[in-house]
């Protein structure tokens, strides 16, 4: 008998955990039919590179939130098909139901993103397709191009339950479908003709109507805006900032490898380098093979200065691996002959403003007072009280050195390391810093010290047979 009361007081225990989980059950699932919370990111004007970490954010925050949906309020004209690419992807790959509501238009690039999402609504009088991709004089681009666009038009399309064929004519007018579109006609769909060929799941004047009609009632809207971060790598990867970044980039770091030490210059260089990476890698266009190569180009061309004087095989190796790591930075996923052509430009300009500012560099900031002291200057004012010059010069002229300071000044040595101009030389029996006159002196050229200001000695080469 106590066995037999054991186990009804187990049944019927279990009988009230079940009644009570019966009772819980549908006030969840009423819960989850209603309120609850929609992120809407906002997809306008014109599609670029800042656009790609912006919607990952939001679909990530959403997810980690545990929102109802994301909603992407539409309205573009289209833009770069790379940035396009990875906001499909990662759409495709979103952990909450997405919606696009076309909220007039949805051209090009923005009828891939469109497309990619759960749901579509369009607005009274809306239009998607007209995604042919187009080269920086808007002609349509290469075959090849165009058939790999239309490739990932169907793939998504196929995804999500839409017809694929609808897809591609919106990217290539050589494909027709009757009583819809003719071929020779890109396809552009107008709110009644996608909602008639199944894509669009609705009609919509607003986003709140959009929710209605998907079912989410009194969810709290979350208007997701561009962090300043996200403005930014819209800033950076601007083709006029980019020119800029790069070329002001190598020109400090040119401006430091014809200078001693390291300064302004120099890290002024590296910060502009660091800053166009760093939005490449936000946007997702630079890998770390541009920045190794962009590193090693650099490496090289630092050798030719300081080591070879001259420019040959180690500075032209270093300039082809400097602009092409760059290159490939600029180049995102799916490029189009457009892209392409926009990354020439940049380095294009790039490059003619860098030749214009290492001929400055190279020729007139030695010369330039304001510039003294990222640059030696080739020679000094006499009976300026710090330093004597010797060759042509009178004995009257030369300064008495401090106590207890022998002065070199006079004495005849040979250069140890290339001058450029800072280097090493041998004076008598001592190894002393110093630096050239004007220009590079080769390792090994006889040199006499012209200048002696104890903390700096400066030479200038000896020509043969002078002083026998």
């Amino acid at each position: 008998m106590p066995a037999l009361r054991t186990a009804m007081r187990a049944f019927c225990a279990t009988l009230i955990v079940l009644g009570m989980l019966g009772l819980l059950v549908p006030t969840v699932l009423g819960q989850s039919s209603s309120g609850g919370t929609v992120y809407v990111a906002t997809i306008d004007g014109t599609i670029d590179l800042g656009m790609t970490p912006y919607v990952k954010r939001v679909l990530s925050t959403a997810a980690e939130e545990g929102a109802d949906a994301v909603l992407l309020d539409i309205n573009t004209p289209g833009g770069r098909l790379d940035a396009a690419l990875s906001i499909k992807d990662a759409l495709l790959d979103a952990e909450v139901p997405v919606i696009a509501y076309v909220n007039r238009e949805a051209f090009s690039a923005g009828a891939l993103i469109a497309i990619s999402a759960d749901k579509i609504y369009m607005d009274e009088g809306g239009v998607i397709g007209a995604a042919t991709p187009v080269d920086q004089e808007g002609e349509t681009a290469t075959e090849k191009v165009v058939s790999a666009v239309r490739s990932d038009f169907r793939a998504v399309a196929e995804v999500r339950g839409r017809d694929p064929r609808i897809a591609e004519a919106m990217v290539d007018e050589s494909v027709a479908i009757d009583g819809l579109v003719a071929e020779g006609k890109l396809l552009t769909m107008t709110t009644s003709e996608a909602l008639q060929w199944g894509y669009a799941d609705g009609e919509a004047s607003s986003i709140t109507e959009v929710l209605e009609l998907e079912g989410i009632t009194g969810a709290e809207l979350v208007q997701v805006e561009y962090s300043l971060a996200e403005r930014f790598v819209r800033f950076l990867t601007n083709p006029v900032v980019a020119s800029l970044l790069i070329s002001l980039g190598f020109l400090g770091l040119l401006a430091e490898l014809t200078s001693p030490g390291f300064g302004v210059p120099g890290i002024a260089g590296i910060l502009l380098l660091a800053l166009f990476f760093w939005g490449g890698f936000l946007a997702e266009l630079s890998g770390w093979e541009g920045v190794v190569l962009v590193a090693i180009g650099i490496a090289l061309i630092a050798v030719e200065l300081v080591l070879i004087p001259g420019f040959g095989v180690a500075g032209l190796l270093g300039g082809i691996a400097f602009f092409a790591g760059l290159y490939i930075s600029l180049i995102g996923q799916g490029a189009t002959t457009g892209d392409f052509l926009r990354a020439g430009l940049v380095l294009l300009s790039s490059l003619v403003t860098i030749v214009i500012g290492a001929a400055a560099i190279l020729t007139l900031l030695p010369n330039r007072r304001g510039f003294g002291g990222l640059a030696l200057q080739t020679s000094l004012p006499r009976g300026s009280g710090l330093l004597t010059r010797f060759g042509g010069a009178t004995a009257a002229e030369v300064q008495t050195a401090p106590q207890g300071y022998v002065s070199m000044l006079g004495k005849r040595g040979v250069a140890l390391t290339v001058l450029h101009p800072a280097g090493v030389a041998q004076i008598d029996t001592q190894r002393v810093d110093v630096v050239s006159e004007g220009g590079f002196i080769d390792a090994g050229t006889s040199v006499v010290v012209i200048a002696d200001e104890e903390y700096r000695r400066v030479v200038r080469a000896v020509a043969p047979g002078e002083g026998e």
